[in-house]
């Protein structure tokens, strides 16, 4: 029974020290770590938003456009960015829940009428080689200059005007449902975010 006891108590010191050194590691990293995620953001924003001279992280309109699968209040970060103060383009992340390997998210950069300026996949997990090709700059491309109004909004295959990847329908199309959602939620909520 003492040797149980011993072990116990050894045991519970080595998790105590251990919970005190992971809380100490955290404390000492997380501005760094905080400070990488805003740098990591500002990448993709200049990605699809490439002529601005602000600081778009720090120019926002956070706005609730809808409900997720599980009823709870979606909300979107829209960053305005801006060349000599004048607002150039709005840059915000929408969500495909149909990835082939899972959520897809893609980074959407628009002029202040909606035209795409570019288009980054924040992140993905599709099959290497196959679906994993939507981040290849010749996919994306192919959606700059489009409007909500001016494209069929589906892969080829499904009758629409975006090409898809060869052995690979399945994460275009969910790019393509991502980029379109985007464009409506964009459209609906156009004055608020020029505005606000």
């Amino acid at each position: 029974m003492k040797e149980i006891l011993k072990l116990i108590l050894v045991l519970t010191t080595i998790c105590l020290v251990s919970a005190l050194a992971l809380s100490q590691v955290y404390e000492a990293t997380r501005d760094r770590i905080a400070h990488q995620k805003r740098l990591e953001v500002l990448r993709a924003i200049r990605a699809v938003l490439p002529d601005i001279d602000n600081e778009p992280d720090k120019d926002t309109v956070r706005l609730q456009v809808g409900k997720t699968g599980r009823g709870e209040p979606e909300e979107v970060t829209f960053f305005r960015g801006r060349r000599g103060g004048k607002l150039t383009g709005i840059a915000f992340v929408v969500v495909s829940r149909h990835g082939y390997g899972g959520d897809i998210e893609i980074m959407l950069g628009l002029d202040p009428e909606g035209v795409i300026l570019g288009v980054e996949i924040v992140s993905q997990m599709e099959t290497p080689g196959l679906g994993a090709k939507i981040v290849n700059k010749s996919f994306r491309q192919q959606f700059v200059g489009r409007r909500l109004d001016n494209t069929r909004w589906a892969v080829k295959k499904d009758g629409g005007e975006i090409d898809q990847i060869t052995g690979a329908t399945i994460s275009p199309r969910a790019v393509v449902e991502a980029i379109h959602r985007g464009l409506v939620i964009y459209q609906k909520n156009r004055e608020k975010i020029l505005g606000g």
